[in-house]
């Protein structure tokens, strides 16, 4: 199954993709479920998905998509992941994930624009696998992860690179409103049999800058639930951004920067591609 979160007409809801339509959930279920968060949290997505049968459909073209989860209670991101992006960067190896936080209102939806900042010209791209937590839990063992689950989605953890190097910790950097792309929708594990063999790309304006397979992480799946469980609790609608592979725009030479006028994608076989284009900030 695959559901989205969208706006019709300024108004947003969510639903299920059906091909080229959605079925738009939140129009018959608002009641009881306003959001795709909601219904995660009373883990009613298959139920929601049967309801389907009796909504209104629109096509995917007439909506605005917005982030799969608007409304996170927290966004965890785990940095330098991969071992290409690891060596690329100088860092050493580490004992455990490297996790910063992201705020809601960084994210923006699919075919939208991300912002560049009109402080920075170096905005870079960083394609990953998103999951998304089902259901809640502390000190969740590695072998009880995947139940915690609810799906997985592409994400462009956009970063404003100076800003993140001012000191040594990533926040201004990974926050910048509307930097963080992430859809196109969520894609429920059972649609997946084998997610370590999945191929991530990133492209910007059709040249392929990231390519990796998700079995290339440094800390698999398990392991940054487990570690991210231990210092917070899991909260339904939680995302985890996994990690970005090598290839980074920042580590080129000459640096390769996003800018207005581009576009850029991130695509995972089997969930989606996520396509988005660059806009500077209005002055």
């Amino acid at each position: 199954m695959k559901f989205a979160s969208f706006a019709i007409n300024d108004t947003p809801s969510w639903g299920l993709v059906e091909g080229t339509e959605i079925a738009d959930l939140g129009a018959i279920l608002r009641d009881r479920f306003p959001d795709l968060k909601s219904a995660i949290a009373a883990d009613a997505l298959k139920e929601a998905a049967a309801a389907a049968a009796g909504a209104k459909r629109h096509p995917l073209s007439a909506i605005t998509f917005l982030p799969v989860i608007p409304n996170p209670d927290k966004i965890l991101c785990i940095g330098l992941n991969y071992e290409t992006h690891r060596k690329e960067t100088g860092r050493s190896e580490v004992e455990n994930p490297t996790v910063f936080g992201r705020f809601a209102n960084s994210q923006t939806g699919h075919l939208t624009n991300i912002i560049r900042p009109r402080v920075s010209t170096d905005l870079d791209f960083e394609g990953e696998l998103a999951i998304v937590i089902g259901k809640p839990g502390r000190y969740i063992p590695r072998s009880d992860a995947w139940q915690h689950i609810a799906g997985y989605a592409c994400y462009n953890e956009g970063s404003v690179r100076d800003f993140q190097r001012h000191t040594h910790q990533f926040t201004p950097g990974k926050n910048f409103p509307a930097t963080g792309a992430f859809g196109p929708w969520l894609v429920t594990p059972d649609e997946i049999d084998d997610l370590g063999s999945l191929r991530l790309q990133t492209r910007l304006n059709g040249e392929v800058v990231q390519d990796a397979t998700i079995n290339q992480m440094i800390f698999d799946i398990p392991r940054q639930i487990e570690y991210c469980s231990s210092f917070t609790r899991l909260e339904p609608g939680d995302v985890i951004a996994t990690g970005t592979p090598g290839g980074v725009g920042s580590r080129r030479t000459p640096p390769l920067w996003m800018k207005a006028g581009d576009v850029v994608e991130v695509e995972i076989d089997r969930i989606g591609l996520l396509r988005n284009g660059i806009a500077d900030e209005a002055v």
